[in-house]
């Protein structure tokens, strides 16, 4: 089967499986939560691997910067609502700091693609 070219990324396999883990935590999320953080955490994990598939669709670098620097972008905003969301009871530090694990290596992942296009 063909894969396009996102899909052979590794950053975008693992914002992926990220994204699954942040559908699995924030379906515990009290349901007032629901349109809240709840939401914010789940728009900001698809957002991190839609502006990676997006990105590796155009041409240009500079197009393709644009679009990775927004899916890291993303990536910081799902982190920094993570530590609100263990602030506020809703995860356990053990939750936070297993995702943290996976922030950071996407995080690494994106620099590497992102200086790529640099070079």
């Amino acid at each position: 089967m063909y894969q396009f070219s996102f899909e052979k990324l590794n950053v975008w396999q693992k914002a992926r499986t990220l994204t699954k883990k942040i559908y699995d935590l924030t379906s515990k999320f009290p349901k007032e939560e629901v349109f809240c953080l709840t939401n914010q955490l789940r728009r900001a994990s698809i957002s991190i691997c839609s502006n990676l598939a997006e990105g590796s669709s155009r041409r240009s670098d500079k197009e393709q910067q644009h679009l990775y620097q927004i899916s890291y972008s993303s990536l910081m905003e799902l982190y920094n609502q993570l530590i609100i969301s263990k602030d506020l009871g809703y995860i356990s530090s053990d939750d936070l700091d297993e995702i943290r694990d996976d922030v950071q290596h996407i995080s690494i992942l994106h620099t590497r693609l992102r200086k790529s296009l640099v070079n």
